[in-house]
């Protein structure tokens, strides 16, 4: 069960969440392992080697391999979780996921850190708009969009205690505040943040308290919209997204990634599978590479914040 934030100010940074949690299932479970490929500053995974310094392994700016080490530490009976950056943690060792982990039944857990406008001055390299698209076309990957340290925190210690590949994406640094503490929350399902009965919103990630906001300024002109939290993009919780569609005039989809092979295009595919008429706008980076710049200016540049979104939609709710 879950309850909204009170506070929805900036809260702790996302990757001292992942530490903290780490830490916490190490000590519990003395079969969990971590790996990172030489960003252990730019993680704090480094606090992890001066607690468990046999249980963490540096492989160096070596990500395929990583994947490797991982899968192999799998079948010797210890769960592993991997970070690098989003792109060098899916787009660069896409093969190795799939053949070492997916195909080969082997459980790896999978932090890709500071997707979307996250990347910030690192640029375009390092930019991933596709990791969710990628990973989605992989059999059996669990996949998900951390919206604030709360929900980092339980993905991180369920993670834990499934056999499987999964992958999750978050800021390094802190983001807004959308759950109290302890809330608890359920792979696969969506979680319904605000009732609202003209639009349903569907989003995920660091934007959902962005959503949020949207939610709040068109009920400010007279629109009221439904607000889900699709933390979980693979599985998509179908059932709530139909069950909220029903009298609906449209849909709108709100995801920090492409607007190709992400939220937008699952929802979409629910959308097309049950033959339902219903309009659809997806709001994510439509058709381009990453840049250099601020986090907060390249989410302005990519049409991401909450009053470029409002702009992207006066159209189609007309």
């Amino acid at each position: 069960m879950f309850t909204l934030a009170e506070n929805k100010e900036v809260g702790k940074e996302l990757r001292a969440t992942v530490v903290d949690a780490l830490t916490a299932v190490m000590e519990k479970n003395d079969k969990v392992v971590a790996l990172d490929a030489d960003l252990g500053g730019a993680s704090k995974w480094t606090d992890i080697a001066k607690t468990n310094p046999d249980r963490f392994i540096n492989v160096g700016i070596a990500e395929a391999n990583m994947v490797g080490v991982a899968a192999g530490l799998n079948l010797t009976g210890y769960t592993p979780f991997i970070h690098t950056f989003g792109p060098f943690a899916t787009r660069r060792v896409l093969d190795q996921i799939f053949l070492s982990g997916a195909y080969s039944k082997n459980t790896i857990n999978i932090f890709g850190s500071d997707p979307g406008f996250a990347a910030g001055h690192n640029g375009g390299t390092h930019t991933t708009w596709e990791d969710v698209a990628l990973l989605r076309s992989i059999p059996n990957v669990v996949i998900c969009d951390a919206a604030d340290e709360v929900q980092m925190d339980w993905i991180i210690k369920t993670f834990s205690k499934m056999e499987g590949v999964h992958y999750v994406r978050g800021n390094r640094k802190g983001v807004r505040n959308v759950y109290a503490p302890g809330s608890t929350f359920e792979i696969g399902k969506g979680n319904l943040l605000k009732e609202g009965s003209d639009y349903l919103i569907v989003a995920t990630g660091q934007l959902v308290s962005e959503a949020l906001e949207v939610a709040e300024q068109l009920a400010a002109k007279g629109v009221t919209c439904d607000v889900v939290d699709m933390f979980t993009i693979k599985p998509l919780d179908e059932e709530l997204l139909l069950e909220r569609l029903v009298g609906k005039k449209g849909v709108i989809t709100i995801e920090n990634h492409s607007i190709t092979g992400g939220l937008g295009s699952a929802v979409a595919e629910v959308i097309a599978d049950n033959g339902l008429a219903v309009p659809l706008k997806r709001i994510g980076v439509d058709n381009r590479f990453g840049q250099v710049g601020t986090p907060e200016f390249l989410q302005e540049e990519f049409g991401l914040t909450t009053g470029k979104m409002l702009e992207q939609l006066v159209k189609f709710l007309k």
